[in-house]
């Protein structure tokens, strides 16, 4: 029997894909893909273990969703050891296999890059779909990657004009601040010096540490605040306590099954199963916020659908092989 030889695998290296794509360009795609999810469509399985305990974890996200010509396999890794000998903390690949034959297609070294613009995006959605129109002030706590890409991705989506950074190391904080202030230097930024002062009348805040307990006071959270919580994504992570969460007015995850036993909610014994998915609000399914000063929050854990939309651009994206005119933000050169 004559059989034609399978399309050679493809690989593609951190800075090739950094400099390919950014959280901006797979905002519609995650967007559909969580409504995807959120209808039930596909698949999205998670594993989570910590070789290095707190220094030291692997998250294993794969996806499938019907009618995608490709699925994927991501490996995406975070080592504090890593950062110590000089590079970034995240590391990771992504295998994209053919959805027909099964077959392997490309394997993408991202570095933990694809992960982190697809949690942005998801932030992005989050902010647009739950936070105030004309909300203005932005309040960070944490100072890594993710705060430094949803920063920018609210200010995408929201007409941001002040953003508050706190954070426990003061150089982080400035590296941040600096970051941002280059990127979007319509936008003021400062360093606060407590994370009470970061949070008093903010219009949203973006919770991003690598917090083990709670950390947020139920004082800080003000009338028509929302809050993205994205920091706490492993049943070993927590940054909201249960009290934050009572405040909420409307509480959205992106996974109902996640949520149940990874990060705030699984730590604050809350039941999920009455919780709109962020995808349903995005396809309309589920409403958003109600009312002005209803405080809002969403609690982001990543799915596997988003790795595979964002990868599907980026792969594009790589194969168009097009120059941009400002190479896209990147925690690994910004900061």
């Amino acid at each position: 029997m004559n059989t034609l030889p399978a399309p050679a695998m493809q690989y593609f290296a951190p800075d090739a894909i950094r400099a390919a794509v950014g959280y901006e360009d797979v905002v519609e795609p995650v967007a559909r893909a969580l409504a995807d999810y959120s209808r039930g469509l596909g698949e999205s399985p998670v594993t989570v273990f910590a070789p290095a305990a707190e220094e030291g974890d692997v998250h294993v996200k794969s996806a499938w969703l019907p009618g995608r010509s490709v699925f994927t396999v991501k490996v995406a890794s975070w080592f504090l050891e890593r950062s110590r000998r000089g590079g970034t903390p995240g590391s990771g690949v992504i295998a994209v296999f053919d959805a027909h034959t099964g077959d392997l297609r490309a394997l993408l070294e991202d570095e933990h890059h694809i992960s982190d613009i697809r949690t942005a995006a998801a932030g992005a959605l989050a902010a647009r779909a739950l936070a105030r129109p004309d909300s203005t002030v932005l309040a960070v706590l944490g100072t890594g990657t993710q705060a430094y890409l949803q920063t920018l991705a609210a200010a995408d989506v929201l007409p941001l004009r002040e953003v508050r950074v706190w954070g426990r190391d003061p150089s982080r904080v400035r590296r941040v601040a600096d970051a941002v202030r280059a990127r979007r230097p319509d936008v003021r930024v400062i360093a606060a010096a407590t994370a009470p002062q970061a949070c008093a009348g903010a219009d949203v805040l973006v919770t991003a540490t690598a917090a083990r307990e709670p950390f947020v006071d139920a004082g800080w959270l003000t009338p028509g605040m929302h809050i993205t919580a994205v920091g706490a994504d492993d049943p070993s992570k927590a940054e909201l306590p249960a009290a934050c969460l009572a405040r909420g007015d409307r509480v959205v995850v992106d996974s109902r099954e996640l949520a149940r036993t990874h990060g705030d909610l699984a730590r604050a014994g809350m039941d999920t199963a009455p919780l709109p998915e962020l995808g349903e609000i995005i396809a309309g399914t589920e409403p958003g916020r109600a009312n002005d000063d209803d405080i809002t929050v969403c609690k982001l854990i990543g799915l596997g659908v988003q790795d595979l939309a964002a990868t599907e651009v980026a792969l594009r994206r790589l194969g168009e092989g097009t120059s941009r005119p400002r190479r896209p933000a990147a925690a690994a050169h910004d900061l």
